[in-house]
């Protein structure tokens, strides 16, 4: 599984606008988050499709990006959740 490219981070634009509204992360590269100085948020790509691999406690946790555009809202507001600062 490879991080995700740029075509691919263009198509989750929406998705990366909802998770921008967090005061507690910061984006030092396209699609690739922190919390304070710690890596906290990125996504992968395969032919299974996108995942975002977020940080809960000191273990990396894969979540499958869902398809439907209309969820990607609530999917922003759970990656926020393990960060305890939603």
């Amino acid at each position: 599984m490879k991080h995700a490219t740029g075509k691919t981070l263009k198509t989750l634009e929406s998705l990366l606008r909802e998770i921008r509204k967090s005061q507690h992360l910061k984006e030092k590269n396209h699609g690739i988050f922190y919390l304070k100085s710690k890596a906290y948020l990125h996504f992968h790509e395969d032919e299974e499709g996108t995942f975002a691999d977020v940080k809960k406690g000191n273990k990396w946790v894969r979540l499958k990006v869902p398809d439907n555009k209309k969820e990607w809202k609530k999917f922003a507001r759970k990656l926020l959740i393990y960060s305890g600062r939603h």
